[in-house]
């Protein structure tokens, strides 16, 4: 066996841990940063089949006291705890993380902000190639503020080389393969998942896993009761593909690859946990009148371990709870009311001993969720298990239960219901429902015209989409029409006079149209030629129900004076608008008049697509404000613009007469913000921010207190407004430059926060 490597000295490894990994949290599930985008493959083998990915995360632990996981466990039976320390030169979290760095960890007072259970990373060089790749499980806090509830921890896979020439790139490491193509700005690439808080089980979905260690196959071996020592480079095991190593190739003109640089050693850090720790899951009660009764009490550990339930003064010492593959179960004897009490779970084997409260609450038993569709009636029957001088008083949708039973009144009921009670207990139960089940609806019939008055040879549309009830068919029919003119009748004087009549203008060849869509919900037809008067069509509806009662539509065909010019259409395109860049803007010609034929066009403004140019209400998406893009220097013509959409509406009526009418879309205003701004040197840049708009839009981050300086990165607004970019510290900037800037795809910006250096 060789010799073992000498230990670095500390301030070695604290340094090779910021030159290989910077940490970043980002607040998406998945989160790509990458001046190449990165297109994650499955290694293959040399024949060219798949790879099959043989072990990943597959455990996570209880919470511990600080509300991350006591550990995570991987495929191969590797169980790797937090490192949070500072006394553990193999197992410890950066000085720099936590409050005071000259005191011990505490939460939540001096508690760090990131730290790692797999904390691993290469360095590759060579043939134009100088490159790190980091693979960690990192654990954060969502706002970087040590907050409860707070807490993630996600799987990253992280590459970078940032003065690479442009080509194609393929990197092969543990974790699988990554293919770039960079153009101008080197590799900057972040893939992180699971940063949802609280949801810890997102991070076993990571390419993170199994736990790289190092190859026992290779002296010296590993320190006890660790996966390596982080400041000695090593051959590792554990990859899932089998790749223990890092391989950078690049493509050539004729499509082969040809690798330029290869590493099999890696620095990894992890310790392997020793505590299980305790998850309480529920403890409940059930006590009688007398106040007597029983407390039961859920919990769950690692598998062989010494769970205590703690004295309560409730009438039990402390007790050992019964387990079996990691599920624990206690019942215990009470003899006085449970009400707004605690228990306390312990871990009497893990040092220190690990602790968690659980509150006690009723039992809510649902003996009856039924829905009456006939009578539009729920009726809900339950009861609690605390039935002592004070008992559970149960509510279900927002209603009380007297004498257990409930009835509410809905026409819409939820397919499930919940009952709570005021001990902290609920219970949640499908809904079963009965009656004679709804039938269609009858379909009544609505028609109208447009235009009522018609030149000949003009377009009429009749529309049917008005109709109600249950339709599966439409039908138009052309119909006698009714028109009214004077007939004569004799007097009481015995004179003759006239007076007006209702007479039936039947259809002739004179009068009768062509209907085009005569079984759909809206036809048209031309006016005919050589024709005035009126005409009518009847629709009818039809559907599982019936058939509607015919109605009637009229339209006058109006032959205009010869010595007068046929009456021209107007154009109007709407009301001009805001709307936000992004939004999709909807526009409304409907008011124009004697109208055959809709034409929109653009105007003026950054180009826009439309949907439906030839009719009366087309769409379009407002354009994003381009942003700066140079992430290697100054972006000096990069200006901000807030130039409007506008648009032509141009009808056609009768004899191809036109008129046009112009909207104009002003982008709306954003409000951006810059709230706090950070330089780490050599490590990272931590710029925040809030907008006005919520949710979606891309924020860049500029150097300088103008928007033409150098991109250091960019973030995305999150649903409340909120905004955050983690980028890599090796932008440093100037001693004369203390401001950073940012701009907003929707148009905001703020410039010249000032930061701070670190």
């Amino acid at each position: 066996m060789s010799p073992r490597a000498p230990r670095l000295p500390r301030e070695h490894h604290l340094r090779r841990r910021r030159r290989l990994v910077t940490l970043v949290a980002v607040a998406l599930t998945v989160a790509l940063t990458a001046t190449a985008h990165g297109v994650p493959v499955a290694p293959t083998e040399p024949d060219g089949t798949l790879k099959v990915r043989s072990g990943r995360l597959t455990e996570v632990g209880p919470t511990a006291e600080h509300g991350f996981p006591a550990w995570y466990r991987d495929s191969n039976g590797v169980r790797l705890e937090a490192c949070t320390t500072l006394d553990d030169p193999l197992c410890s979290t950066l000085p720099d993380e936590v409050p005071n760095p000259d005191a011990p960890v505490s939460y939540p007072d001096n508690f760090p902000g990131e730290f790692f259970y797999q904390l691993a990373g290469a360095e590759v060089t060579g043939g134009g190639v100088d490159m790190t790749v980091g693979m960690d499980l990192e654990g954060a806090w969502a706002a970087e503020e040590v907050v409860d509830g707070d807490q993630m921890v996600f799987g990253r896979v992280r590459i970078r080389d940032k003065g690479i020439a442009d080509g194609e790139y393929r990197v092969t490491h543990p974790y699988g393969v990554d293919v770039f193509d960079v153009q101008g700005d080197g590799i900057n690439y972040t893939q992180d998942i699971g940063t949802t808080p609280g949801v810890f089980g997102q991070a076993l979905a990571s390419r993170i896993g199994p736990f790289l260690t190092w190859d026992p196959a290779v002296a010296p071996a590993a320190p006890a009761g660790y996966v390596g020592d982080p400041g000695v480079p090593h051959p590792v095991v554990g990859s899932p593909y089998g790749t223990n190593y890092v391989s950078v190739e690049r493509r050539e003109a004729d499509g082969s690859w040809t690798e330029l640089a290869h590493t099999d050693l890696f620095s990894v850090q992890g310790r392997k946990a020793t505590n299980a720790g305790v998850d309480a899951r529920a403890a409940t009660y059930s006590v009688g009148a007398d106040g007597h009764g029983f407390v039961d009490v859920y919990a769950g550990s690692d598998a062989g371990q010494s769970l205590h339930v703690l004295d309560a003064g409730l009438g039990f010492v402390e007790t050992r709870m019964e387990g079996d593959r990691g599920v624990y179960y206690g019942r215990y004897g009470i003899d006085r009311s449970p009400d707004g009490r605690s228990l306390t779970l312990a871990n009497v084997g893990d040092r220190p001993v690990a602790q968690k409260q659980v509150r006690l609450t009723d039992v809510v038993t649902v003996t009856r969720a039924t829905y009456d569709a006939d009578a539009d009636l729920l009726t809900v029957q339950a009861s609690s298990s605390d039935q002592d001088s004070s008992p559970g008083r149960l509510t279900v949708m927002g209603q009380p239960l007297e004498d257990g039973i409930a009835q509410v009144s809905t026409v819409a009921p939820t397919p499930t219901v919940t009952v709570t009670s005021d001990k902290g207990g609920s219970s949640t139960v499908p809904v079963s429902a009965a009656g004679r089940g709804f039938e269609a609806e009858a379909p009544v019939a609505a028609a109208f015209a447009s235009p009522t008055d018609a030149a000949p040879g003009q377009r009429v549309t009749l529309t049917g989409t008005g109709s109600t009830g249950t339709i599966s068919s439409y039908a138009w029919r052309q119909v006698p029409a009714l028109a009214t003119e004077d007939v004569e009748v004799t007097l009481p004087d015995g004179s003759v006079g006239t007076e007006p009549s209702t007479v039936e203008v039947p259809v002739t060849d004179a009068n009768r149209v062509t209907l085009n869509g005569a079984d759909a919900s809206v036809a048209t037809f031309t006016a005919p030629s050589g024709y005035a008067g009126p005409l009518a069509f009847e629709l009818v509806a039809s559907g599982p129900a019936g058939t509607s009662e015919p109605v009637v539509v009229q339209v006058n065909v109006v032959v205009p004076d010869p010595t007068d010019p046929a009456p021209a259409p107007t154009a109007d395109a709407g009301p001009d608008q805001s709307a936000r860049r992004g939004a999709t803007v909807r526009l409304d010609g409907s008011a124009s008049t004697l109208v055959d034929d809709y034409a929109w066009s653009q105007v003026s403004g950054p180009p826009v697509s439309l949907t439906g140019a030839t009719t009366a209400s087309p769409s379009f998406v407002m354009p994003l404000m381009p942003l700066p893009t140079s992430t290697t220097g100054p972006n000096p013509s990069y200006t901000t613009s807030s130039t409007p959409v506008v648009l032509r509406l141009t009808v056609t009526g009768q004899s191809g007469q036109e008129a046009t009418d112009e909207v104009t879309i002003t982008p709306a205003a954003e409000t951006l913000a810059l709230t706090a701004a950070e330089f780490r040197a050599g490590r990272e840049w931590r710029v925040s921010g809030t907008s006005s708009v919520l949710a979606g839009q891309r924020v860049a981050v500029v150097l300088g207190s103008s928007l033409t300086g150098q991109v250091l990165g960019f973030a995305n607004v999150d649903a409340v407004g909120a905004w955050t970019f983690r980028g890599a510290g090796t932008v440093t900037p100037p001693a004369a430059t203390t401001t950073v800037s940012a701009v907003s795809a929707v148009g905001g910006s703020a410039t010249g926060f000032t930061f701070r250096r670190r």
